[in-house]
C-alpha cells in the first residue's frame, strides 16, 4: 500500500541561559529539596522527600511515604523553618512535583 504518513515534528523549548550555581558560605543559606522513589519487594511505591543543607551536605528532613501531597512537604518544610529559621534560598529541579500553588 506504500501510504505515507505525516510524522510530528519535535517541538523544541528554548534553550535557557547556564548560570553557575552559588556556592554558599555559611549553613542555612541553601536548602536542596528533590524526591526520590523506589518499591518494596511486593511492588508497592513509596517516596522520599529530602531536605539537604548546601553548605555541609548536612540531612535536614527525610519524609518517607507511600504518598507525599504538598501539604505534607510544607508540614516538613514548616517544621525545618521554626527549627533552624528561614533559609534565604531554597534550590529545586523543575519537577512535576513542584507545581502546586500551596507550595508556591
Amino acid at each position: 500500500m506504500k501510504l505515507n504518513i505525516r510524522r510530528r515534528a519535535k517541538r523544541r523549548l528554548p534553550e535557557r541561559i547556564k548560570q553557575p550555581l552559588v556556592v554558599p558560605t555559611a549553613p542555612n543559606q541553601i536548602w536542596s529539596i528533590d524526591f526520590m522513589s523506589d518499591s518494596l519487594v511486593d511492588g508497592r511505591r513509596y517516596r522520599l522527600f529530602n531536605v539537604i543543607d548546601d553548605f555541609n551536605r548536612e540531612s535536614l528532613a527525610i519524609e518517607v511515604d507511600t504518598s507525599l501531597p504538598s501539604l505534607k512537604v510544607i508540614r516538613v518544610l514548616e517544621r525545618l523553618i521554626t527549627k533552624r529559621g528561614k533559609p534565604a534560598n531554597i534550590r529545586c529541579d523543575n519537577g512535576p512535583q513542584f507545581i502546586s500553588h500551596k507550595l508556591e
